[in-house]
């Protein structure tokens, strides 16, 4: 089954008022507002496990709507479309706290869109940090392999290296 005429022209996503985030809107798919859907079908549909949803809903990321009598949670289209924000920022390597930060940014319609820069500005600092980090171990690594001849014998630069009791830092004498 295609997508009606009305999905097609954009105006599905008003009728379920589903969020645009830059210029991509969300798209529903089999889901319309006003239906509940058990954790499994929520996570089909998120594109996240439901372990993972599990683990949002206990951190604070995310509340069902409720329960069914029986315990089973219940979702609706707006947790699929938090959902799927928190897989997008997950996969930018938003941590916890960054992403809860935007989750209520995301839902203030009043917020300065500067607020989001600098969250996401903080994280560029960090990813920067977090790629100097590892670009000096594997020149470490690179250095000691280079020194390491790699034989029948039993004399190993990085073997001497890890076992030094002094921390692991790029050096020429290595």
């Amino acid at each position: 089954m295609g997508p009606s005429p009305d999905y097609a022209s954009g105006h599905a996503a008003k009728a379920l008022d589903l969020p645009t985030v830059g210029r991509c809107r969300i798209e529903a798919s089999n889901v319309t507002q006003g239906s509940s859907m058990n954790i499994g079908e929520a996570a089909r549909e998120s594109g996240v496990t439901a372990k993972m949803i599990r683990y949002y809903e206990s951190v604070g990321l995310l509340a069902p709507k409720g329960r069914t009598e029986s315990g089973y949670r219940v979702y609706g289209i707006q947790e699929v479309h938090a959902l799927r924000f928190i897989r997008q920022a997950r996969r930018l390597g938003f941590l916890v706290d960054d992403i809860r930060r935007l989750l209520a940014l995301w839902h203030d319609r009043s917020r300065a869109s500067a607020e989001v820069k600098a969250i996401a500005l903080e994280h560029v600092a960090e990813l920067d940090q977090r790629i100097a980090e590892l670009t000096q171990m594997r020149d470490t690594l690179s250095h000691l392999a280079a020194h390491c001849h790699g034989d029948e014998r039993p004399d190993c630069p990085i073997i001497e290296r890890l076992a030094d009791p002094e921390p692991v830092a790029h050096d020429a004498q290595a």
